[in-house]
């Protein structure tokens, strides 16, 4: 069988993380291209990897490969998204919560047959949150917390005059639905838009935010109230060198590449 190729929006933390596992060698991939803020330093950091794949626009991605990743700040999401749906591509979103904002991507990738799958991430057991979809949840609530440094400069922030400096004891900076929860804090909280698009929807899945000094890494608490089970998920995820991400992130997107071409995939 032939190799899929990848195509990777972004080359930073998590982009890189992800080039150097394809690198290495995934069975069935193979790592086509890349998109980079900084050409240079990205034509740069593949050399370190060892290959020359090229590094092109983000609109460009969709024609070098069948899977295109996106690793991005939210602001050029769509550069990469729309044209990989309209090639009818295979698009991984890192920036889930984009989707909420661009639903009519998802409406769009049906006609075109292309598929939306973001990987897990920085969260747990989002199959359990699936297969109690599949019956009734009455609930989903979702607290996160973090370092104040992972949070500042969120438009949440700036935009209500909410300072995180110099905190001394917890503080919770947000409350409210998953879906204004993602706008507010793009570059942190994806996470609960993908617990949402699981489970019951971003305007029914409710989401606290604190910036607590006395956390050195990304913690997610969730609780699910179905009339199949009831669970409570906590997750401590050690910040990558970007302080707004986990380092599971990368690793559940390279698992996620993995399971589309492994003989055995366990799990949904």
């Amino acid at each position: 069988m032939s190799e899929l190729g990848v195509a990777i929006g972004g080359f930073g933390a998590i982009g890189r993380e992800v080039a150097k596992a394809l690198v290495a060698g995934l069975p069935g991939l193979r790592l086509a291209a890349v998109s980079g803020r900084d050409r240079a330093k990205a034509e740069a950091g593949l050399a370190e990897l060892g290959t020359g794949v090229p590094v092109l626009p983000l609109e460009a991605l969709a024609d070098a490969a069948e899977i295109v990743l996106e690793c991005l700040p939210a602001a050029v999401f769509r550069d990469v998204a729309e044209p990989a749906i309209d090639q009818g591509r295979i698009f991984m979103p890192l920036s889930v919560g984009q989707l909420l904002t661009h639903g009519d991507l998802i409406e769009r990738a049906k006609a075109t047959g292309a598929r939306i799958l973001p990987p897990t991430g920085a969260l747990l057991g989002l199959d359990a949150v699936r297969a109690a979809a599949e019956g009734r949840i009455e609930s989903v609530a979702m607290v996160t917390r973090k370092p104040p440094g992972g949070l500042a400069g969120a438009p949440h922030l700036v935009k209500n005059g909410i300072s995180v400096e110099g905190l001394t004891e917890p503080l919770m900076v947000f409350e409210g639905t998953a879906r204004e929860g993602a706008r507010g804090f793009p570059a942190n909280v994806n996470v609960a838009a993908a617990l949402s698009l699981a489970g019951i929807g971003p305007d029914r899945t409710t989401l606290q935010v604190w910036a607590d000094p006395g956390v050195t890494r990304n913690v997610h608490r969730i609780i699910v109230e179905a009339d199949s089970a009831r669970f409570e998920m906590l997750i401590e995820n050690v910040p990558s060198a970007n302080p707004k991400t986990g380092k599971i992130t990368a690793l559940s997107t390279i698992a996620a590449l993995r399971g589309l071409t492994a003989t055995l995939k366990v799990g949904s």
